[in-house]
């Protein structure tokens, strides 16, 4: 992970916090390097609490041969981020202050912390029987747009809209959180690891050979238990 002498995360963390935020009420360590999935190129995320701040920020530094995200709340503005990302099934500073190792704590954090929890554990909000139609709806397009593709390079992104609107509907519809990018496929283990498994293997497969007879099989699987594909009769705006 280090192609040269530096500080440990934590090191960094606390000697970041010391040198820049030293009068804060909280921060934490979080992300990959908390996880024990770093990498060569991860950063170090890092959530401080400073009542002294009069709006939250995010801001991104190069210090102490890290490349280091921080997110800066005071206390009471992470609350509205709490929220936000909850609405959207993205919970990433819930998640980030949930799994945070502590950096400063002047009596703030486990409270924090138990917020974050609370929200964590509850999930997102369930999603109506109008809501599943509509991404019913635009999932059988995307299948039948794939189906009929002649176009290679149209069918790549076809497969990509696919593959997002699959991992939403399955997450969403088992009451799970989802993600962007490599938490994805992070948000479809912590549902169901067999099941991410196979949903990478038939997205793979297209990619390596252009057969989608696997995504077929994999989508209407999917769809079965809310009524299968959806064309016939649907409508928005009526």
């Amino acid at each position: 992970m280090e192609g040269y002498n530096r500080l440990s995360p934590r090191e960094a963390a606390g000697k970041f916090i010391q040198n820049r935020f030293r009068n804060c009420q909280g921060a934490l360590l979080a992300g990959s390097v908390i996880r024990g999935e770093a990498t060569k190129t991860s950063d170090l995320d890092i959530v401080i609490f400073d009542r002294n701040i009069q709006s939250a920020y995010r801001e991104s530094i190069i210090d102490l041969g890290w490349n280091i995200e921080i997110f800066v709340h005071n206390l009471t503005s992470y609350k509205d981020f709490f929220v936000s990302d909850c609405e959207s099934a993205r919970p990433a500073l819930p998640r980030m202050v949930v799994e945070g190792e502590v950096i400063i704590d002047k009596g703030i954090i486990a409270a924090i912390k138990n917020e974050a929890k609370e929200l964590l554990d509850k999930g997102p909000k369930k999603w109506s029987e109008e809501t599943i139609n509509t991404k019913r709806y635009f999932i059988t397009d995307a299948l039948d747009d794939l189906i009929g593709s002649l176009d290679r390079a149209e069918s790549l992104f076809i497969v990509n809209k696919l593959a997002e609107q699959v991992s939403e509907f399955v997450l969403r519809t088992n009451n799970k959180w989802i993600g962007d990018s490599k938490w994805v496929i992070r948000s479809l283990k912590n549902y169901d690891e067999e099941f991410a498994e196979r949903f990478v293997d038939a997205f793979d497969t297209f990619y390596k050979i252009n057969h989608i007879d696997k995504i077929i099989m994999l989508v209407d699987e999917v769809l079965s238990p809310h009524g299968g594909r959806l064309f016939d009769g649907f409508s928005l705006g009526k």
